[in-house]
């Protein structure tokens, strides 16, 4: 049974890692899919590899940081597909730096990217839901918005997704009479192409592993794991839930060995 046939989905942050993973499950699902994110070769290259017959996939190529590129994601999902019942707001950005090295220009980098992105894409997915009589948020967030790790100094991308948090308590509240449930999923190491944007491959393969431990469950996350709740919130099975903030996290949130 397809779970999701004839929904239409908006993915942002959908060319790699968890965003492309919940696209594929999607479209497998029965979905149509709008996917962004800001290589426009890389999107295309993932809606090939997620719909081969280019009839259930549709991208677009844009900085999430601008309410402009929120509105086009909607504009394209409601012209190509006649609508919006499913927003996955995943964009994101990370790179650890200690707090007396950031910047102004780094700091909005991450509350532009990660909190202002989610609100605006959220706002305009809730006006188009609105119109289909209701639908489902499904965000990203992180762990490190409830907890502070040495190993990864994180206080502008740990504030940013505190806020994404928050924000998913107010959404709650707020869009509940519009039918519009929002729910976020708290990753912790999840194993992902954005590690590769500020550590070299070699670097990647030998850090990686050593956060194995740092999770009860003794493993680092995949995209599959993340994906699986994601699709779970954003079903019908989860109907009666809103407002939460879910850890998806191999245990770490509950305490370390």
């Amino acid at each position: 049974m397809k779970k999701f046939l004839n929904k239409v989905a908006v993915i942002t942050g959908g060319s790699s890692g968890i965003g492309k993973e919940v696209a594929q499950r999607l479209v497998e699902a029965g979905a149509q899919v709008v996917i962004g994110g800001r290589d426009a070769a890389r999107l295309e290259q993932a809606a090939n590899d997620i719909d081969p017959s280019g009839e259930r996939a549709r991208i677009l190529a844009g900085d999430i940081a601008l309410p402009s590129t929120a509105q086009a994601l909607v504009d394209l999902a409601v012209r190509e597909f006649c609508g919006v019942d499913i927003l996955f707001n995943n964009a994101g950005v990370f790179r650890p730096k200690s707090f007396l090295e950031v910047d102004a220009q780094e700091y909005d980098w991450f509350l532009d990217t990660i909190l202002k992105g989610k609100f605006f894409m959220a706002q305009a997915a809730a006006k188009a839901m609105q119109k289909r009589g209701g639908g489902v948020i499904v965000q990203t967030g992180s762990f490190w918005a409830n907890q502070a790790v040495g190993a990864t100094p994180a206080a502008a991308y740990s504030a940013a997704n505190a806020g994404v948090h928050a924000l998913t308590r107010n959404l709650a509240i707020e869009l509940a009479p519009s039918k519009i449930r929002i729910n976020t999923v708290a990753p912790a190491v999840v194993e992902t192409p954005i590690f590769g944007t500020f550590m070299d491959p070699a670097h990647v393969k030998n850090v990686l592993p050593t956060f194995n431990a740092f999770h009860p469950l003794g493993r680092n996350g995949q995209p599959s794991d993340i994906a699986d709740a994601v699709l779970f919130l954003a079903s019908d099975e989860a109907s009666w839930i809103t407002g939460a903030v879910l850890p998806v996290d191999g245990g770490a949130s509950a305490g370390h060995s």
